[in-house]
Parts: C-alpha cells; structure tokens; sequence
C-alpha cells in the first residue's frame, strides 16, 4: 500500500498548483490523473498561449449559486501573487484587452512553471494511473487524528488522510473531461448544481438560420443583453456569425446567463444612434439603403439584412430618400434591438467551461473542503464559474491555495510534522 498525506486527483490547472504549494509546506502529496497528459486545458487555451489570468478579477466576474463563496479565496490569492510567480520564473506575457494577460510564447511556460512548483515540493506524479474507488474510514487506521481515505488504482492501493477532487467539468470531452467528481460528491451525499455548456456558442433553428449562415466568418462588435429587468445581464463584445448560429466573446459570455427557451438581444450598432443617423441620411443622400447601412456593420451583413427585411414585408431595397419614415424607425429598432431565441448551444464539446458542479453550500471558503471530513474540492468541477478572460483560471489558482493552506493546517500535526 503506498501512503501519502493527500492525495488530489486530476492533473489539471487546479490539481496542479494546489499540489506545488501544498508540498512545499511539508504535506506528502500525490498528484494522479487517469490521461497521460498533463493540464491539457491549460495547453490549448488562449490559442496556445494561455490566457492565464484577468488583472481584475473580483467576485462580480464570477457565477454561482452561491455568489459569494469565492470571495474569500478570490481575495487571498490574486492575480498579483500569480503574476509575481510567473515573473519569479522569467516567462514573459502581454495583456491584450480587457485587463487579459497571455504568455508571450507558449502556454507550455505555464505547465512548465506548474511542474517545477511541484518538483520543488517533492510532489509524486502518477499518470496516466486511473481511480476506480475511494473509501473512506472515521476512525484513522494511520494512528492521527485525522480520518482516512483508501484508494484503488491502476498502480495500487493509495492510503491517505485527505482527498483532493480537482478533475474539471464536462467541457471538451476529447481531452479527457469526465463526470468523476460528480460521481464522488453523489457517493459522499454533497449536493451538485445540475453541470451545463458554458462560455459555448449558441445554436439556432437550421431553417430561420439560413439566410444568416451565409456570413459564417463576419465579426462585428456588439452589445448582447438576456434576461428580464431582474436579471438582465449585457456585455459589449465582439460577435461572430457561424454557419450553425453565434459564437464570439460576445456570445460566449451571454451562454452563461442564457437560459434554454429565453431570447437574446442584439444591438449591432451600439456606438451609434441610429435612428438619428438614418434621419440625416434621408435627408441628405439618395444611396440605397443597404449602401448607408454599410457605415454601421459590415456590407454583407448590410445586404442580408435588408434582404430579410424586405422579405418580411419592410421595403428596404431602395434609396434612402425614398423610404417612408414608418420603415425607417423600424430598420433601426431592428438594428439596435434584434431579438431572436438560440435552439440550443454547441454542448460540451465546444463549451470552455462547465457551469454548476458540487454546491458550495457544503464546502468551506476558507479552505474548500466538503462536510464531509477530508474530502476537497477546486477548480472547475466546484460551482463557481468565471467569465470569459482568465478568470477561471484565476479561481484554479485560488482555490488550489486556499485548498494547499487549509491541508497544511489540518494535517501538519504533532504525530505528521
């Protein structure tokens, strides 16, 4: 049997960095995840440059059905105390928007620095080395006062006297997401918020899309709002026509807080007023209408709509001082307040992020372990969900730390020094 303090399971962003910092303050750890790579999330993000961090990263970036369980861990390890890491290891980044920062070179910097961390806290690495069972004993066989788990895996049987689940959500199965932890809060009674596709692209119905799946490519900056007056949530972000829907920051941000059956809406102009703007035109030039509309968004995307429009009756295919006022006004409520209702989203498969996962209600914030004694939680597969921008690899980081910190003080005892 091999024994180890803590073991965390999942080799990820999370897993990663709670295992460095928990090793480096003396705690016995071993890192296992059943895929032969390592952090693969962390290899692909940001375009290969991982997009490791937002400079402002506050609790309001960040969804749950506990509001305000992260702050605490949010607030004891910031972005600064990441970026000091990274500067400590000489890896060079840029902040592209937003308050974004990205590696120079490689997200391989990142995972690099990660090992290392761990190396310098003489964390033992098994991968790939599948889990098929955790049990869990109240009273100790291990002679401290502290419970203690056993684990069957492909390279024995694990003694510990905490487990740390650190194995992601659903999203993007072909890297090797799974449901395990799930499956472990479900065996140990912790409550899950149902897991969903976030920061993923939305769908629409194959037919109504049509005409709109010939712009497959076009970019254009946009705000995009859901919800009601309650609940109403809106970004300014670029949007990106696909040929199965919407996808874009925009649209990526909007699928957290959209709900299936529930419209969007979209203001393709939002810098300008555009009534004010079709009104002086009228008065002042005899282009077509779709040629003025060329000023606003792109001339595809001008030449489509007005398509559309006239299809539905508006008679928007003539110059602009020919058209009646009547069709004007509604060419620009149209423009600045397109509403249309998403099918559906591109599921897992194309969703950054998992949204929901073990509720929080029954984990501590201060140092992320469950009711139930010894068993922790982080990173993506807790019920905390970031924006689009770095900050979900933010909450990685700071929920692996203040997982590492409470570790230490639970298991550093007199009988474990």
């Amino acid at each position: 049997m091999h024994s180890f303090d803590v073991t965390i399971i999942g080799a990820g962003a999370a897993g990663l960095f709670c295992a460095g910092v928990a090793g480096q303050l003396g705690l016995k750890v071993l890192l296992v995840d059943h895929s032969e790579k390592v952090a693969e999330k962390i290899r692909i993000s940001g375009g290969g440059r991982c997009n490791f961090t937002n400079r402002e990263s506050l609790p309001a970036n960040f969804i749950s059905d506990n509001p305000r369980f992260c702050r605490s861990a949010l607030s004891r390890y910031t972005p600064r105390d990441f970026i000091a890491l990274l500067e400590k290891y000489e890896i060079p980044f840029h902040e592209k928007h937003k308050g974004q920062l990205f590696c120079d070179r490689s997200a391989e910097d990142v995972i690099n620095m990660l090992l290392a961390e761990c190396e310098v806290g003489n964390v033992t690495r098994w991968q790939p080395c599948a889990v098929s069972s955790i049990r869990f004993f109240a009273s100790s066989p291990r002679g401290i006062s502290t419970s203690s788990y056993e684990i069957n895996s492909d390279r024995g049987t694990i003694s510990c006297s905490a487990v740390v689940i650190a194995t992601g959500g659903l999203s993007i199965p072909k890297i090797g997401a799974t449901d395990f932890g799930y499956r472990v809060a479900k065996q140990f009674d912790l409550p899950v918020v149902k897991p969903r596709p976030a920061l993923v692209p939305l769908t629409f119905d194959e037919q109504a899309w049509a005409p709109f799946a010939q712009l497959s490519g076009l970019s254009l900056p946009v705000r995009i709002e859901t919800g009601s007056k309650k609940d109403r949530t809106a970004f300014m972000e670029d949007l990106l026509f696909t040929h199965r829907g919407l996808s874009g920051p925009g649209v990526l941000q909007i699928s957290s807080y959209w709900k299936p059956g529930t419209p969007i809406r979209l203001n393709l102009a939002p810098d300008t007023d555009i009534a004010e703007l079709l009104t002086n035109a009228k008065a002042t030039s005899r282009k077509l209408i779709a040629n003025e509309l060329g000023a606003l968004v792109p001339s595809r995307l001008a030449d489509t709509w007005v398509a559309q429009g006239t299809a539905m009756g508006h008679n928007w295919a003539r110059p602009i001082n020919e058209a009646s006022d009547k069709a004007l006004t509604a060419l620009s409520e149209r423009l600045s307040q397109w509403e249309l209702t998403p099918t559906g989203t591109e599921g897992y498969k194309k969703a950054e992020v998992t949204a929901g996962g073990v509720d929080t209600r029954n984990l501590s914030s201060q140092t992320m372990e469950s009711k139930q004694p010894g068993l922790y939680f982080i990173g993506e597969v807790v019920d905390v969900t970031g924006w689009l921008g770095g900050y979900n690899f933010q909450w990685a980081w700071a929920s692996g730390f203040a997982c590492a910190q409470g570790l230490a003080t639970k298991l550093k005892t007199p009988s474990n020094p």
